[in-house]
Parts: structure tokens; sequence; C-alpha cells
């Protein structure tokens, strides 16, 4: 399986695919929402993702929902945690989100 890439890495690559050709319509509508939704750049979601999967209890797929969504509040955190066989207590939840907020 292919690795997880955060939506300001795909932002950043059809970005430069789009300098050099005209994209096919597909992947401009994919470089218009990640244009639109793209929190961070794509060094921060680098950085962001790395920090995150150097935790225990976070998966490579779960830090780039992470970097992706940058959660606020518990619930946001626990949503994205929800399919997994994780149960996260009070404190992994606020470490999540203060590495979240140190990027925001």
């Amino acid at each position: 399986m292919a690795e997880p890439v955060p939506l300001a890495r795909v932002k950043q690559l059809l970005a430069e695919e789009a300098t050099r050709r005209t994209l096919p319509r597909e992947a401009a509508l994919a470089l218009q929402h990640a244009e639109t939704f793209a929190k961070l750049e794509a060094e921060d979601a680098a950085k962001l993702v790395a920090e995150l999967k150097a935790l225990p209890f976070v998966d490579t797929s779960l830090a780039t929902k992470i970097a992706d969504v940058l959660p606020q509040y518990p619930e946001e955190i626990r949503l994205l945690f929800s399919k997994e066989r994780v149960v996260l207590d009070e404190a992994q939840i606020a470490r999540l989100l203060e590495l979240a907020a140190q990027h925001r």
C-alpha cells in the first residue's frame, strides 16, 4: 500500500506539475481542492507528521489526517481515532492537540 501524503504536499506536487503542462480535469479539481483546504505548507506538514509518528499510538495514516485537519478540540481527535483500535486517554488527546496547535 502506498504511503499517505498530506494535502499540503499534494498541493505542492500538483502546482509544480501545472507549471510544466496543462493538468487533466481531475488533477485540476484536486489542485483546487488542495488550495482551498490545505492549512499548512508542505514542509510544515512533513514536520508535523514526523512529530506525530514519533508517538507510539499514532501511525502514518493518522498522522497525515491530523496534519490535514489540524484539530482544535478533543472531539475532533476522537473522531479521527474512532475507527482505530486505540482508546486515547485525556493526556494523549491533549498531546495531539498541543502538537497541532504548534503548527497552526
